[in-house]
């Protein structure tokens, strides 16, 4: 029975490889853990896939995933949740800013603790103001929303039980969701643990400002689909409803106003050269548009499967 498995995507980090998987097997070692360490290039155009190539042929525990081209972290640790057997999951990045020293404190607290998820909390982080302070933004926003109190979503150091990452799936660049996907797939035993932050060794970092502007749609995304993925016709219908009944209700009173004007005697415009009219005409089609969305999204959601997003060229020391 493997108790842990360690879940590392990999991007042009051929140079931090070596030492990391050293320091994690070190790790593991001294404390006695049954392990494996599952590594996924992600497209990498270094020579990073050749090295994860030569340590796995040198240490049976390490695993290598090769995907045909770049499809992103959360793609890679999907991959990477997929395979793994250990009891507890951890996942952390390959650039070595994240410490394998954290292993087993991160173990103890899901095994130990009967924690579903443990986030790492990068306290005194080594990284430029403009990383940081987006980042700190970014968090708080995302506590906002999701109710879930941690100060560091997007930490790649995080322990997870095995049932948890067996239970969702991740895509696009939602890896920095998975305590909220986890909270709402009925795991909400959530923790924190403040971790080293270790400054960058090799490499250059692959940040840039678009994530944010990413991640802040994935959460929407995130949001609105856990609100209304069973049941989208609660979201398309009371907009098609609010539509419609606006749009009958300004014909309504342009008919009722055409009738008593002329009722009275009055020179009442036609119908058809008011604004209004039009008004009411767009608003009763958008009202029908969105009800046969949401029909269609729930003929959609009742036939749904979930479609694998990326392609695996190569494994190593993968028994099934």
């Amino acid at each position: 029975m493997t108790q842990i498995s360690v879940v590392i995507p990999v991007f042009n980090e051929e140079e931090s490889l070596p030492e990391l998987t050293h320091w994690i097997s070190r790790v593991m070692n001294e404390r006695g853990f049954s392990y494996e360490v599952i590594l996924i290039n992600d497209g990498s155009t270094d020579r990073s896939w050749e090295v994860i190539q030569n340590l796995s042929a040198q240490n049976i525990q390490l695993k290598g995933l090769n995907f045909t081209r770049n499809f992103g972290k959360s793609a890679a640790l999907d991959a990477g949740f997929r395979r793994a057997q250990g009891d507890v999951v951890i996942t952390m990045d390959a650039d070595l800013q994240d410490s394998p020293d954290e292993i087993p404190g991160l173990y103890e607290m899901v095994s130990g603790n009967g924690l579903d998820v443990v986030s790492g909390w990068k306290k005194e982080r080594h990284d430029p103001w403009s990383k940081t302070i987006p980042s700190k933004f970014f968090n708080g926003v995302t506590r906002w929303i999701s109710g879930i109190q941690l100060h560091d979503f997007n930490c790649g150091l995080k322990a997870y039980r095995n049932k948890v990452v067996k239970n969702i799936h991740i895509y696009g660049e939602m890896h920095r969701y998975i305590p909220l996907l986890a909270k709402w797939n009925g795991f909400g035993k959530i923790g924190e643990k403040v971790v080293q932050h270790q400054p960058r060794k090799y490499g250059y970092s692959k940040f840039g400002l678009e994530r944010f502007l990413n991640g802040f749609l994935d959460l929407i995304t995130v949001s609105f689909v856990h609100r209304y993925k069973k049941k989208p016709m609660h979201f398309f219908g009371l907009l098609g409803t609010l539509s419609f009944l606006t749009g009958f209700v300004i014909t309504a009173w342009l008919i009722f106003e055409k009738i008593y004007g002329l009722s009275k005697g009055l020179k009442v415009r036609e119908i058809v050269d008011q604004p209004l009219f039009f008004l009411a005409l767009v608003a009763l089609i958008i009202g029908v548009q969105l009800f046969v969305t949401g029909f269609i999204a729930e003929l959609m959601t009742s036939n749904q499967s979930k479609e694998i997003e990326y392609k695996i060229d190569e494994e190593v020391n993968f028994d099934f």
